[in-house]
């Protein structure tokens, strides 16, 4: 016990909620990451651009596959779930970025 480093239960308590939270939402059902449901203005559409091919790819393919199943069936078999453990943010690096510069680009053409 004594080389475990301490957690508190309150950190535990909140980490369940999220993944409750994150269940209930209901997108990793149809297979889709926090970022893919992120509502897409001109900002996140700029991040989405520069997003490495790859990425782009794997965000393309879950969005495909949710429009096929929202016509067969409501969601994706349980075993390919996004589980709350897989799922990462690829966008919001891009999209942190993008910002600041749309900002940067307003506060210059306020000068």
């Amino acid at each position: 016990m004594a080389g475990q480093p301490a957690v508190s239960s309150s950190s535990k308590w909140l980490e369940g909620i999220r993944k409750r939270y994150y269940n209930a939402a209901r997108f990793n059902k149809l297979g889709f990451m926090r970022d893919d449901t992120i509502h897409e203005n001109d900002d996140v559409k700029e991040a989405v651009r520069r997003l490495p091919e790859k990425l782009y790819n794997d965000r393309v393919v879950p969005i495909k596959r949710a429009l096929d199943l929202s016509m067969r069936q409501p969601t994706l078999p349980k075993e390919q779930w996004t589980k709350y453990e897989e799922d990462k943010s690829d966008l919001e690096p891009h999209l942190r970025e993008v910002i600041w510069e749309r900002k940067e680009r307003e506060e210059w053409a306020r000068k």
